[in-house]
């Protein structure tokens, strides 16, 4: 998967196109990612006690992975990532348009 937990990224399709957030969930064998404040569902709770509230809870849904684009604050938008190697031999990404390192 080209995008962590916490990264920020902008969704290039669908009906959230344009729009930017941080990742807040990761789950690679669906190769889906749920954004902050993107793809937002309604879902109507009911109450399974006495104590819990019941009503109407919005919250995000996930979207696939393929539609978003990790966000580079130097290039002020969606790229493309490479990885490159470290002179300690650790793995990093790095933006492929400006070569600015994420993490």
């Amino acid at each position: 998967m080209h995008v962590k937990k916490g990264d920020k990224v902008v969704v290039v399709s669908g009906k959230d196109k344009g729009k930017s957030g941080k990742i807040l969930a990761c789950m690679p064998k669906e190769n889906r990612v749920i954004i902050e404040g993107i793809n937002m569902l309604t879902k109507h709770k009911k109450a399974s006690n006495q104590m819990q509230q019941a009503g109407i809870i919005h919250q995000e849904g996930p979207i696939n992975a393929s539609n978003v684009m990790v966000y580079c604050e130097k290039c002020k938008q969606g790229v493309r990532t490479s990885v490159k190697v470290l002179d300690n031999g650790k793995k990093v990404r790095a933006c492929v348009k400006c070569g600015e390192m994420f993490e």
